[in-house]
């Protein structure tokens, strides 16, 4: 049980948080490229890899002293809350034209999965999701439910975005999206700092 309410601690925090991030409109503009299954193949195996990473840096941040660690991971879920409330005014401008001058070439098959791959993990490293899956290990949650319920919401997101991307951004505001993720944020930074004001 405690598996499940890890993962699905994980997968609440990282899905809105990546909604309105340029993993989404990245996703989606290279699915209007190239074939979507590729696309999203390509952009899962990135994700997983920096889930692999992100977990990897919270269990060795675990092993310091508990409370410092605790009060830091509490930091990180602060900053993004800040960051998250920040550019929630600015969320509803980003367009997917502004990524698509990036991307020229026209593939398929490997060759998508493997420019989606590329462009993904390239843009992903020191990401929002990325720092509060290593602050969530960090806490002292586990971390292969952590790395599951990361994953698969950095999949849900990706999948959206390939299947459902165009539609979503006519009719669902991003800056409500990164309000919903600051708010998240703000209670696990309140969590675990009583946390670790506790121990």
């Amino acid at each position: 049980m405690e598996f499940l309410v890890v993962a699905v601690t994980a997968f609440a925090l990282i899905l809105p948080v990546e909604l309105p991030d340029k993993t989404f409109v990245a996703t989606l503009v290279l699915s209007t490229r190239y074939p979507p299954l590729p696309v999203w193949l390509g952009v899962i195996v990135a994700f997983f890899v920096q889930c692999a990473v992100a977990v990897a840096a919270g269990t060795l941040i675990s092993r310091l002293p508990e409370r410092p660690v605790e009060l830091v991971a509490a930091a990180l879920f602060l900053a993004g809350a800040f960051v998250l409330f920040h550019g929630a005014r600015k969320a509803d401008e980003q367009k997917p034209e502004e990524l698509d001058g990036q991307i020229k070439t026209r593939r398929t098959g490997v060759r998508a999965a493997a420019a989606s791959f590329v462009v993904l993990f390239t843009a992903e490293w020191g990401d929002l999701s990325q720092l509060l899956t290593a602050g969530l290990v960090a806490s002292g949650r586990d971390p292969i439910p952590v790395f599951v319920g990361s994953w698969l919401a950095l999949v849900v997101v990706s999948g959206a975005a390939v299947l459902l991307g165009r539609w979503l951004r006519k009719r669902v505001k991003l800056s409500v999206i990164r309000y919903v993720a600051a708010g998240i944020c703000l209670v696990l930074a309140v969590l675990t700092t009583v946390e670790a004001l506790r121990a």
